[in-house]
């Protein structure tokens, strides 16, 4: 199995777009949320739908039709109505978050996405950076599934977008029905959109929602707790309101004569959980299951209750942990998941708030307040003596997949993140390994293989990493010494080798946390640190390749999912907080080439702006386009 040669389409994804400093948000906007009364309003149950049905006793596959429509959202009890787009099977049913998608392992779901969405969008984007624009009109949008085994067709790729009633189409859109075969083991996993250039703004318009892949014989064997009741899922972002209940977005950018509007980072002054701010959950005395999805743009979460009760972790991402692993506390970066149990009967309290004390960006922004300092409260049942009888266990084993081992690897990889700043010294954009737009590919993962990818961080900020179709984690996490001479000479010879890399990645090793030692979906990048990656282009639980012809187009990227990275010129807006992305596609040598997608955007006269100067990277993903080209072999 080899890759195919692709031109790199390096472009920009920014997940955010607020400024980096807290001190830029908006005081009306903070005056709202702080008159809102915390803990008033029940956290929500998402809807649930099935992405399989029952015959004669059987999983057979199911086809959901879900879309997108503009609705109205109460956050807060005391907020005016808000306007969002939402995900759901009717406008009258459609939530913020969208329904959670619950799917059986092995057994395929098929999903017809709809664009129902208005001829504007509700909020303000920047035209001047690379985005996807409809001659008649129209909110783009694509769905990508967050840590998805699926074909390239179905992986949401930014240029596959489409408009209401697909009157308008992107230049790699092929199928109105996305194949999400549900191969991989079973775990947790989030869809969102993917629109290039507006996946910033769809997101915190309110487009993500849960997706949950099941295996009922290691449910049944692990006997963690189960049901609606005390399975639950914490979809978790910020969100900032104006007086009349409406979504509050910058108008102006950072750097206004580079992008009128455009700022590297969001940051809200609401925390919002399955789309209610700051709820609360009535809880028993017994043990219950979190699954926690950061959907922030730019925030990291380090979580906490307030009572001193522990979580559990079980799983990370997509891969439940090789053995449970308690702590007091823990970080969680944009898009990452976490799998945890409390037991609340061991609390000695009667409620329990949970708590961030994450710095914004992070880790050296600004310190948490008393409103994004708090996101939910648990009301624990006062009757000690009436304690529920609670069947789930947390085993002393959990699931082990493949090892995270590093010999035989086909390849190591340097992947190089860099950010530029104007001469106000804001961020303009990012590089990964100094490359442009137009520059060619240079990473060339073979399906089936492995390879170590040594992450450098020249930014300030931390990164979360994500790579679509591999499964991947930190091995290794080294602090750089003499950044300046290091950086001095990339910006000259852009070669970490040739610059002596070994000779600077000597500094303070930082442990990897025992809760993410297991196959991710991403994966935090320290600033100014080197980070060793085992990326695995296979199915980690087996070692087997790919059941699927990995290779076709549009491929596959990879990004980072808080801020922005990438090269120079295409930014677009992506959820979470980094941001630099490179495509990775897979193929097959017997499979032949199609036409680039710089060539399918000429044929389709897409609207496309290139420009010719440069935009940040703490605010918006970079992606690097592998297009197929007729060779055998695949480069990012």
């Amino acid at each position: 199995m080899k890759l195919k040669v692709l031109v790199s389409i390096l472009f920009w994804v920014t997940f955010s777009t607020w400024e980096a400093k807290a001190a830029t948000t908006n005081s009306s906007t903070y005056d709202v949320a702080a008159l809102l009364t915390m803990f008033v309003d029940e956290l929500p149950r998402m809807p649930k739908l099935h992405g399989y049905s029952m015959l004669r006793g059987a999983p057979v596959p199911a086809h959901l039709t879900i879309g997108m429509f503009s609705k109205k959202w109460n956050f807060h009890r005391d907020l005016p109505p808000t306007t969002v787009f939402a995900y759901g099977t009717s406008s009258e049913t459609a939530t913020v978050p969208g329904p959670t998608i619950e799917a059986l392992q092995g057994t395929p779901t098929y999903v017809t996405w709809q664009n129902h969405l208005p001829q504007s969008h509700i909020l303000p984007w920047d035209p001047t950076i690379p985005t996807a624009i409809p001659k008649t009109g129209g909110v783009p949008t694509v769905v990508h599934l967050h840590g998805g085994v699926h074909p390239p067709q179905s992986d949401g790729s930014a240029f596959a977008w489409f408009t209401n009633g697909f009157r308008e189409t992107g230049p790699v859109w092929s199928t109105s029905t996305y194949t999400y075969p549900n191969i991989q083991h079973s775990g947790n996993l989030w869809y969102h959109d993917h629109a290039l250039g507006l996946t910033r703004v769809n997101l915190l318009a309110g487009l993500i929602g849960a997706y949950v892949i099941r295996d009922p014989p290691v449910d049944s064997r692990l006997n963690l707790p189960s049901g609606p009741e005390y399975d639950r899922h914490l979809v978790v972002f910020d969100r900032s309101f104006n007086k009349d209940g409406s979504l509050y977005m910058n108008s102006t950018g950072n750097n206004p004569t580079i992008h009128p509007q455009w700022q590297p980072e969001y940051f809200g002054d609401a925390v919002v959980v399955n789309g209610k701010a700051w709820p609360y959950l009535k809880v028993q005395r017994r043990k219950y299951r979190f699954r926690i999805i950061n959907a922030s743009n730019a925030r990291f979460f380090r979580f906490s209750l307030s009572n001193g009760l522990p979580f559990i972790h079980v799983a990370s991402d997509t891969s439940y942990l090789s053995s449970p692993v308690p702590t007091q506390n823990f970080l969680l970066a944009p898009s990452e998941i976490a799998d945890v149990i409390v037991d609340f009967s061991e609390s000695l309290t009667s409620e329990a708030v949970l708590t961030n004390d994450a710095p914004y960006p992070y880790p050296s922004g600004t310190q948490v307040d008393q409103l994004n300092g708090k996101v939910m409260k648990f009301v624990i049942s006062s009757d000690k003596n009436c304690v529920p009888h609670d069947q789930s266990k947390v085993p002393v084993t959990l699931v082990n997949y493949q090892t995270a081992n590093i010999e035989g690897v086909a390849k190591t990889r340097y992947i190089v993140l860099y950010e530029y700043t104007s001469a106000t010294d804001e961020p303009t954009h990012l590089y990964i390994n100094g490359k442009r737009l137009e520059d060619p590919v240079t990473e060339t993962p073979k399906s089936g293989t492995k390879e170590l990818w040594e992450v450098i961080n020249l930014t300030n900020d931390n990164h979360p990493l994500h790579i679509h179709l591999a499964s991947f984690q930190a091995v290794k996490v080294q602090e750089l010494v003499d950044v300046d001479t290091f950086s001095a000479c990339m910006t000259v010879k852009n070669d970490a080798v040739a610059c002596n890399v070994t000779a600077h990645a000597t500094g303070k090793l930082v442990n990897v946390p025992d809760y993410e030692k297991t196959w991710k979906n991403s994966v935090k990048i320290e600033p100014l640190y080197m980070t060793t990656v085992l990326a695995r282009f296979d199915m980690v639980d087996t070692g087997a390749p790919y059941p699927f012809d990995a290779t076709a187009e549009p491929g596959y990227v990879y990004h980072c999912h808080d801020a922005v990275e990438g090269p120079e010129v295409i930014v677009v807006q992506f959820p979470s907080d980094c941001g630099f992305s490179a495509l990775v596609m897979v193929e097959d040598s017997q499979i032949a080439g199609g036409a680039s997608i710089r060539q399918q955007m000429d044929n389709k006269g897409t609207d496309l702006a290139i420009l010719g100067r440069t935009s940040k990277v703490a605010g918006y993903l970079g992606y690097s386009l592998c297009v197929p080209m007729e060779v055998d072999e695949l480069r990012c």
